[in-house]
């Protein structure tokens, strides 16, 4: 599993910030669309029926250096786990043609992103809803990545910038 960007990327599934939460909950990219699954069931937008998509409430990263974050990304998740708390939460807000929708997504990094990173990351999010770019890149990466972990931050940019291109 890898962390680049906002997404959550894996051998099976390219997710919006975290993967599933302990209740299920997450919100699912593939070549068709979005998949929202919480405890309610779930909901799914086709890439041409949305208008935008952009993560908002995005935490930023602060003054500490990248590894403690990292580190700090891990006691928090264990931590979480056991006092019942989970990660920071964001919102996906999507335009769609019956109107605005607002999903909760929780962040996968604990220690906030990077400016650089959220925001490739959110010009690769309008690139898949205008179809100038596509999932199954992410994925095809997954596949052959996602067990590797997360990359360092310049290449995560990298992959970031890759994937807007197609």
């Amino acid at each position: 599993m890898a962390m680049v960007g906002l997404f959550w990327v894996t051998p099976d599934a390219v997710y919006v910030g975290s993967p599933p939460a302990a209740d299920g909950g997450c919100v699912r990219l593939s070549a068709d669309g979005l998949e929202s699954r919480d405890p309610e069931g779930s909901r799914t937008w086709a890439w041409d029926g949305l208008r935008s998509a952009v993560v908002a409430d995005v935490p930023a990263e602060g003054r500490a250096g990248r590894a403690p974050k990292f580190l700090g990304s891990m006691v928090s998740a264990a931590l979480g786990a056991f006092l019942g708390e989970g990660p920071p939460e964001m919102t996906l807000r999507l335009g769609t043609e019956y109107g605005p929708q607002e999903l909760k997504v929780y962040s996968a990094a604990a220690g906030g992103y990077g400016a650089e990173e959220a925001a490739l990351s959110q010009d690769l999010l309008a690139r898949f809803v205008a179809g100038t770019a596509d999932p199954r890149v992410v994925e095809a990466w997954g596949r052959a990545h996602g067990l590797e972990g997360t990359p360092k931050p310049r290449e995560r940019e990298a992959l970031l910038r890759a994937w807007a291109q197609g």
